[in-house]
């Protein structure tokens, strides 16, 4: 009796929780039947070409939102409608219902997973440095920056190169915050910063862009990590993710997506290569 009573129990606590665990479902499916019913979704982006990019007209390309917007079309959502965002502002941003997704280079770090629901990977990437011709100061990794007092670097805030600085010892006031890449390019030409760092794409176009014959690049740092971004979604969106991951998955598998990334420099095979999983998990 006691047995059969606490099988009775189990089975009705099972049913409970199966349908304590389907309301999120349901609240997750709406959200794709609101996108579709409005258009376009919202997407976070930075102006960090090839990662992203907003031309004189507004238009928005670069990899991640070329990817997006096929990705939502194939879901059934027509367009994007992207707003420029500083990194550290992102998260935030999605958590308070801003932005849709933020799809702009936002690498996963087991601390952000925590925060957003990440879809597979999508580009992958090492990082760089801008720096003086010559390189004064001899600066190949974030170490060297930190155990030379009079260097001084330029990062996005609240981006992967402020926080790889930071981990490695270089001081918060030699870390100096920039908005965009052309203010840091400026930045390092006026000498206020002695190198500028980013993912090595995008401090390539940049310097490439700017054609200036007195900076030079460092590509990889020493001792830096490849990472790997994703489209971001909010914790509670989990199906709308689910669906853009297997799309996403379609587009790999039809050598679509290679078609869209490949021409900004990125490798399709890098992102097919490893896992939200594996990079989440990543210390």
């Amino acid at each position: 009796m006691k047995i059969r009573h606490f099988m009775s129990m189990a089975a009705g606590a099972g049913v409970l929780m199966a349908i304590v665990a389907a309301v999120p479902a349901f609240a997750d499916d709406a959200k794709l039947e609101e996108l579709k019913g409005q258009g376009f979704a919202r997407v976070a982006i930075a102006n960090e070409p090839p990662f992203t990019a907003v031309a004189a007209d507004g238009k928005v390309s670069g990899a991640a939102p070329d990817v997006a917007r096929e990705v939502f079309k194939r879901l059934g959502v027509a367009d994007i409608v992207a707003s420029i965002s500083e990194y550290g502002a992102m998260i935030p941003g999605l958590q308070a219902g801003r932005h849709d997704v933020i799809t702009a280079g936002l690498f996963m770090k087991p601390e952000r997973c925590a925060a957003v629901a990440y879809s597979e990977p999508i580009l992958c990437d090492a990082e760089a440095f801008a720096l003086k011709k010559g390189n004064p100061l001899k600066l190949k990794s974030y170490k060297d920056i930190a155990d030379n007092p009079d260097a001084r670097i330029g990062a996005p805030g609240g981006g992967t190169e402020e926080k790889l600085a930071l981990e490695a010892g270089v001081p918060r006031d030699r870390v100096i915050v920039v908005p965009d890449g052309q203010s840091g390019l400026k930045m390092l030409q006026d000498g206020r910063i002695d190198a500028y760092s980013l993912p090595v794409l995008s401090i390539n176009d940049l310097v490439a862009k700017a054609n200036d014959p007195e900076i030079e690049v460092v590509a990889p740092v020493e001792g830096a990590p490849v990472y790997c971004d994703g489209a971001a979604f909010k914790k509670g969106d989990e199906a709308l993710r689910d669906a853009f991951d297997v799309e996403l998955a379609k587009l790999k598998e039809s050598g679509e997506f290679a078609k869209i990334i490949e021409p900004y420099g990125f490798s399709a095979a890098a992102a097919m290569s490893t896992t939200r999983d594996k990079l989440c998990a990543a210390k």
